[in-house]
């Protein structure tokens, strides 16, 4: 009997590009995606952070440099991505939060989140696309979306229409990308433990009320996403696009 063949996790020989790498999911998926061979840029506002990430993954065995860009300017994410070659994958990954009533919330506050969450994810998609078509890549783009963008939240009114929004261009991106060959797809998780969620988890009824809304009884953490980010990267989902893999321990499941 002639068994088929597995499915493929490896990356050897792709470029990934991964924006808000410098810490938490970011660098999370920058190390996990450069463990499986890939070459790896990591992009973040602050400089320093992706440098010492992308030293620390080549100490490691890995492929990978980092350089400051500001995802919100598009003109410089275009001459990022046309002075190298396009990149196999994209992970979309800055993003920020500022959680407060919907009475509270300022224009400036308006202006913050969806500038990063949906412009420049939009924009740096857009980029990457349009260098894959060019250089005729069948690519994986990963945007880092939420389970508040599938359901709502208490003072998430900002969060959750910047990831409503990012979910439904995901499934627009798959259906203009798919005659070229590239995926599209999102990542929602729950509430992760992160340099900027830990201060909010500081406060242990918000911690308590956290943890009974995810049904396996547990806040997540950066690991719990990148094998996802991985899956969507690698052949083995191949055949997956326009879709959203919830990773929120069942929190969205009632």
């Amino acid at each position: 009997m002639i068994l088929p063949p597995p499915p493929s996790f490896r990356l050897d020989g792709r470029r990934a590009l991964v924006t808000g790498a410098g810490r938490g999911i970011g660098l999370a998926a920058a190390s996990a995606l450069a463990s499986a061979g890939a070459e790896v840029w990591l992009v973040a506002r602050t400089g320093t952070e992706v440098a010492d990430a992308a030293e620390a993954i080549r100490a490691a065995g890995g492929k990978a440099e980092g350089e400051a860009l500001d995802v919100t300017d598009t003109a410089a994410v275009r001459a990022f991505l046309a002075a190298r070659p396009a990149p196999h994958i994209l992970v979309n990954n800055a993003g920020t939060n500022r959680p407060k009533p919907v009475w509270d919330v300022t224009e400036a506050d308006y202006a913050a989140v969806l500038d990063l969450n949906l412009r420049a994810a939009f924009f740096v998609a857009q980029a990457v696309a349009m260098r894959m078509r060019d250089e005729e890549i069948a690519g994986s783009l990963i945007h880092l979306s939420s389970q508040m963008g599938h359901v709502g939240g208490r003072n998430r009114s900002l969060y959750c229409a910047s990831k409503w929004a990012l979910e439904g261009m995901s499934k627009a991106f798959a259906l203009d990308l798919a005659p070229s060959g590239i995926r599209s797809n999102t990542v929602a998780p729950t509430f992760i433990e992160t340099p900027l969620t830990r201060p909010m988890f500081e406060d242990a009824a918000f911690r308590a009320d956290v943890e009974a809304r995810i049904k396996l009884g547990r806040i997540g953490t950066p690991r719990d996403v990148t094998g996802a980010i991985l899956y969507l990267a690698s052949d083995a989902a191949g055949l997956v696009t326009g879709t959203s893999l919830l990773v929120d321990g069942g929190w969205t499941a009632d």
